[in-house]
């Protein structure tokens, strides 16, 4: 069942599932963290709207960057892009700051699974 409305296409839960390729547990969870909105039909249906498909693409984009859900609520707004094109980001007040962040905790992580890798390479003498 497909639900119209008089500002363009919506669609129902299972419709956006199969367009994006992410689970409705997923898209329940994007929607509990903030991500993703949704209204509710008269039948009390998730009924989403037609920009759903690009802000889950978005939602997947940044989470292959490594970025939390919380962090992606953040920079969310500064995503731009329709899906078919790569991501960009617009420079929002916070987000160089974000991203100086994250840049900054991978490079520790790297640093440490390093020094991880040479303990244990020594260990076989490699």
């Amino acid at each position: 069942m497909k639900v119209k409305s008089e500002v363009g296409h919506q669609m129902l839960i299972g419709e956006l599932s199969e367009r994006t390729g992410v689970s409705r547990r997923l898209l329940r969870y994007y929607e509990d963290q903030g991500l993703l909105e949704s209204a509710r039909s008269t039948s009390g249906y998730r009924v989403y709207g037609e920009e759903a498909p690009r802000t889950v693409q978005r939602i997947r984009t940044l989470l292959d960057m490594g970025l939390t859900t919380r962090t992606i609520a953040s920079v969310l707004p500064c995503a731009t892009g329709d899906g078919n094109e790569p991501l960009e980001l617009e420079m929002c007040p916070s987000l160089l700051a974000t991203i100086r962040r994250e840049l900054a905790e991978l490079d520790e992580r790297i640093d440490e699974l390093q020094r991880n890798r040479g303990a244990l390479a020594a260990q076989i003498g490699c």
